[in-house]
């Protein structure tokens, strides 16, 4: 399946990229999708543990089940005034 990830921040910086499409088997959850995307960018790897995701522009966890053509989005911990 297809999906689109969305990333934010240091992130983006990271990829190169805010957005990428990238397949995704049946099933899959967005910790799997998470793991993808460490695989190819392995700096992202230390962000596990502080960042939120989000299905389809609604916040989820790391079990959610993703399906074709969802968009995931990861978003890194912001500070600012």
């Amino acid at each position: 399946m297809r999906i689109t990830i969305r990333l934010f921040a240091r992130l983006r910086d990271i990829a190169g990229a805010g957005e990428l499409v990238r397949e995704a088997p049946d099933g899959a959850s967005v910790g799997a999708v998470w793991a993808g995307l460490v695989e190819e960018f392995p700096e992202l790897s230390p962000y596990q543990k502080s960042i939120s995701c989000a299905v389809n522009a609604d916040y989820s966890r790391f079990t959610a089940a993703v399906a074709d053509g969802d968009e995931v989005a990861f978003l890194p911990p912001v500070s600012g005034g």
